[in-house]
């Protein structure tokens, strides 16, 4: 068995991570203050391929596998996690839908566009009364002769006020429930299409989300996207396959503070020694190294587990899980590693701290992860 990642992936992660460090990093005082990317970062981050990770070659992407992709959001991790965040909503949910149950008219009008960074793309699942309980979404596409008409409302939904295109989950036949709910491709002009308010988050900056309100908007031919009334079980598979994305970039973002925190330790000096000589600094920095090592080695799991095409309901959950509760707990130890300077928004462990306490809600909650892990334990 050979945990190595394969060169051309390295590669990725080393081009990604210079990326994040080097050329997003700089800017993100200015990220934090506007609660926007700069569109030429975007300009760049499309000219490296970051919009097209799970796009295939033949339109216009780079074709990445789960392993693959994974390896990438790693790196990504490492950088500003409003970023990280924006891309990856793209990338991960907001793509994978398309990409796996698209019909090919539908992939060659969106897909190129997606790659190049051109339309940035979104996933609509979450409404005012529908969080972790995502099966009473009350969002409703009619049929009114062919073409069927969307009226209700989405929130918290991630890139929404940039985006192109979203992916909509909505309630098709009430009678069946979660049965009778389908997906559609819904063009963010399309009339009747309204962002509302853009929300106000205590982190991740940068990553957008708003309400989308959707009133009476006839959607195009073609706007269905997968099976009538199969929604519901592909939108799960969907965030299944991205909560390994997610726990991908958690390790990222923990790797990130554990370097932060080594360099800390080795400069700044206490009682005439550096306190990385302190036992109490570094069984902290050992925890944090276990965590990392620990959740690396999930991921990488179950990225070859969808690759290999096995069931991963129950292992993304404990990927997710343990790769976010992990990363709480090393932002935590980042902070007090840091003393007084990782509690300055100056200095990027703050913001980490602050950025990383989404990531144990969004895409399914930490007790959803865990009922989810039960419930496949005694099904």
């Amino acid at each position: 068995m050979d945990f190595t990642l394969p060169s051309d992936l390295q590669d990725i992660q080393t081009t990604i991570r210079d990326f994040v460090l080097n050329v997003v990093e700089p800017r993100a005082h200015e990220i934090e203050s506007s609660n926007s990317i700069p569109p030429e970062l975007i300009r760049q981050a499309a000219a490296l391929g970051l919009f097209g990770l799970s796009i295939p070659e033949e339109y216009g992407g780079v074709g990445l596998n789960t392993l693959g992709r994974c390896a990438a959001y790693e790196a990504l991790g490492q950088g500003h996690m409003g970023f990280g965040g924006m891309v990856s909503a793209h990338a991960s949910i907001g793509t994978s839908g398309l990409v796996r149950l698209g019909s090919a008219e539908q992939k060659q009008k969106y897909l190129p566009g997606m790659a190049a960074g051109e339309i940035i793309a979104g996933f609509a699942i979450t409404e005012p009364t529908s969080g972790s309980d995502a099966a009473n979404i009350r969002t409703r596409a009619t049929l009114h002769g062919e073409q069927w008409v969307l009226s209700g409302t989405k929130h918290y939904i991630s890139n929404a006020p940039i985006a192109g295109l979203l992916t909509v989950i909505a309630v098709t036949d009430p009678a069946q429930g979660s049965r009778g709910m389908s997906a559609f491709l819904v063009p963010m002009d399309t009339p009747g299409v309204t962002v509302g308010k853009i929300d106000d988050k205590m982190g991740q900056k940068g990553s957008l989300s708003s309400e989308v309100i959707f009133q009476d908007a006839a959607l195009p031919p073609g706007s269905l996207l997968g099976p009538l009334n199969l929604g519901y079980r592909e939108a799960l598979g969907i965030l299944t396959n991205g909560r390994v994305g997610i726990a991908a970039r958690s390790t990222g973002a923990m790797q990130r503070l554990l370097d932060l925190c080594v360099a800390h330790a080795r400069t700044r000096e206490q009682f005439g020694r550096p306190i990385a000589e302190f036992q109490a600094v570094q069984f902290m920095l050992a925890e944090m190294e276990i965590d990392i090592q620990t959740s690396r080695v999930l991921w990488q799991k179950v990225a070859w587990m969808v690759d290999a095409g096995q069931d991963v309901r129950r292992m993304a959950s404990v990927a997710k899980y343990h790769a976010t509760e992990a990363l709480s707990r090393v932002a935590d130890k980042a902070v007090q590693v840091a003393g007084g300077m990782g509690y300055m928004k100056e200095y990027p462990i703050e913001r980490f701290y602050r950025d990383q306490r989404l990531l144990r809600i969004y895409e399914g909650t930490s007790e959803i992860q865990k009922v989810i892990i039960a419930g496949d334990l005694l099904r």
